[in-house]
């Protein structure tokens, strides 16, 4: 066990102090490992304590689950959390973010940043002296891609080869599903309506990445999509920041719903993913989404486990 664990440690090491702005940030045994990490931390075969270390929220998006499941593995780290909401703090008031970010690089030791720009966040990595951590941004979800294949591994027990559809927009999840997959070895699938397919650069880019002989590939058709799928992921129609665009999405994306008839087009193994909240009704039925509900909430929960194992990787406590 121990030998086991100073080879993790080994490969995880070199993140130490390090910014986590996308998925692609991390190489494949860096995800591995960390992935490996958040299990042992999940069963409780490791316990690894920060020393009163500080993480800084820094929140312009509502949230229940990153908000939450940061707080709570900051706690089981032996750190705290503080609360950085820009509406009680000098960030609503217009403050540069250059000033902020170093300001708090001299109270905080992380920061988890859930924002709208990803050029906000990079402002803030550019400008801080301490690890910054996305949160979510409107490009990319990189730690709830980090629990999406926690999730599926446990399931499987292994990556390479699984072939993942999600069904919906091509959003910030969709981007970070596919750079992160196409790194594990994971035939990603993303399948929208014309017109709301993922950036082509993103696409790109994690074609440039894949291994393990991982395929990316967009589609028009969910019920072609989801053929031999073992995992069927989705996501709300309209993400933050779209609420006027909801109604009209909703006739668009009609054709795109998670229900039973569209599964069982796919493998007879199939797990059904979403990272919630869920519109029930919408992108998913109430029976297909309560038939998945173990797995849907196995993948909340997992939200926990691996950003427990990113803090701790990234404060140097292995």
């Amino acid at each position: 066990m121990a030998s086991a664990f100073t080879s993790l440690a080994s490969k995880l090491t070199t993140f130490s102090q390090k910014n986590f702005l996308s998925s692609s940030d991390l190489n494949s045994d860096q995800i591995f490992s960390l992935l490996e990490l958040a299990k042992e931390l999940k069963k409780g075969n490791r316990r690894i304590d920060l020393g009163n270390r500080v993480l800084g929220l820094i929140f312009k998006k509502a949230s229940t689950r990153t908000r939450v499941s940061f707080q709570v593995a900051m706690a089981r780290l032996g750190g705290q959390t503080v609360d950085l909401n820009p509406q009680i703090t000098q960030l609503g008031r217009g403050e540069p973010i250059k000033d902020t970010a170093r300001v708090l690089s001299r109270y905080c030791d992380v920061l988890a940043i859930r924002t709208f720009s990803q050029q906000e966040l990079e402002a803030y990595a550019q400008w801080s002296t301490i690890p910054v951590i996305n949160a979510l941004t409107d490009l990319e979800h990189p730690c709830q891609a980090l629990a999406d294949y926690l999730t599926i591994q446990e399931k499987f027990g292994q990556l390479e080869g699984v072939n993942l559809s999600y069904i919906g927009d091509g959003n910030n999840v969709a981007n970070s599903l596919m750079i992160c997959g196409a790194m594990l070895g994971v035939n990603v699938k993303i399948c929208s309506p014309l017109g709301f397919e993922p950036d082509a650069q993103i696409v790109e880019k994690a074609r440039s990445l894949s291994e393990f002989g991982s395929k990316i590939s967009i589609s028009n058709d969910p019920f072609v999509a989801v053929k031999g799928a073992q995992v069927i992921y989705t996501d709300v129609w309209a993400s933050m920041g779209q609420e006027e665009e909801h109604l009209k999405r909703k006739e668009i994306f009609e054709k795109f719903k998670v229900d039973k008839k569209l599964i069982e087009l796919a493998d007879e193994e199939v797990i059904i993913l979403h990272c919630l909240p869920a519109h029930r009704g919408e992108e998913i039925t109430e029976d297909a989404l309560e038939s998945q509900s173990r797995h849907i909430f196995d993948q909340a929960e997992n939200r926990l486990h691996v950003q427990q194992a990113l803090l701790a990787v990234q404060l140097g406590g292995l």
